[in-house]
């Protein structure tokens, strides 16, 4: 039995279920996820955060908080201490994440294990793919909008562009830990784009699209605003439909583009993931994607 943890926006929950979902069919069990932190009073980021996974055709139920405290008490008792103190088994065990890099214990974890961390890198997921991206099918229709637009999207040479602001801006902890992208970095990025396929034709999506209608601008391109949408994984599914893309430092960008399954796509994003201190990600972007 997998139980993964869920914490974050919907990028990061993505990242949760997609490790967990690849542990649990390498070891034949089933995958739950635990929506505790979700639920909690406890939350330490200004901006709430709730369950967003049900935007998808997910397979996973719900783990009951009773099971979560079992495995997080068993694994902390005396007799898994002293096992792991002595480099033995423990299990059952909880598997926090170490950093920012790709963490090889997951290779060697059986058995019974709750998932704690972000795991943010394809590595934990990539040999299941094609069956990430099944399960991450919208479950809704799109809007008449929407199918409007990803016809505009799949009859041009379109690029996405994703501009994150939210508690970027209004958190001074946050701002200061993620930062954010300056103008110069999407004007650079749309340049590389353009050198590599073409002409392009921009669609604009932000958590803040009235800043964006007034302060982004790309020199002799023409921007389209994606303004309709009163879900995020919307702006997730119209980003997807696009054949390239350039990211914000974002989990939820991050997807955008890696749902987008055309090996030809040309995906751009930053150098720098976290800015204070300047963590190093090397893990993170999947083969083939740009950093600037």
């Amino acid at each position: 039995m997998i139980v993964t943890r869920l914490m974050g926006g919907l990028g990061n929950q993505m990242f949760q279920y997609a490790a967990g979902r690849a542990l649990a069919r390498r070891l034949g069990g089933e995958l739950l996820v635990d929506r505790t932190w979700l639920e909690s009073d406890e939350q330490l980021f200004e901006t709430r955060r709730h369950y967003e996974l049900d935007a998808f055709r997910l397979q996973a139920r719900s783990a009951p908080p009773e099971l979560v405290s079992k495995l997080e008490q068993q694994s902390n008792s005396r007799f898994n201490r002293l096992r792991r103190r002595l480099g033995l088994a423990a299990s059952p065990v909880v598997l926090s994440e170490a950093g920012h890099v790709f963490d090889a214990r997951i290779e060697a974890i059986s058995g019974d294990v709750l998932l704690v961390g972000y795991w943010q890198s394809e590595k934990y997921f990539v040999h299941y793919a094609d069956e990430i991206r099944s399960e991450f099918e919208f479950d809704e229709a799109p809007s008449d909008r929407s199918r409007e637009l990803i016809e505009q999207m799949g009859a041009a040479n379109s690029l996405s562009l994703h501009v994150r602001r939210g508690d970027y801006v209004s958190s001074e902890a946050t701002s200061r830990f993620h930062g954010l992208m300056p103008i110069a970095y999407y004007r650079d990025a749309v340049q590389a784009v353009i050198e590599r396929t073409g002409p392009v034709e921009i669609f604009v999506f932000s958590d803040d699209i009235d800043w964006c209608k007034r302060g982004l601008e790309i020199p002799g391109q023409r921007l389209h605003y994606v303004d309709h949408n009163a879900r995020g994984s919307e702006d997730m599914r119209l980003m997807s439909a696009c054949r390239h893309h350039i990211l914000a430092n974002s989990s939820f960008s991050w997807w955008g583009a890696w749902l987008n399954p055309d090996p030809s796509k040309v995906v751009v994003a930053p150098a720098h993931w976290f800015q204070d201190p300047p963590i190093e990600t090397p893990d993170l972007l999947p083969e083939g994607w740009l950093r600037l």
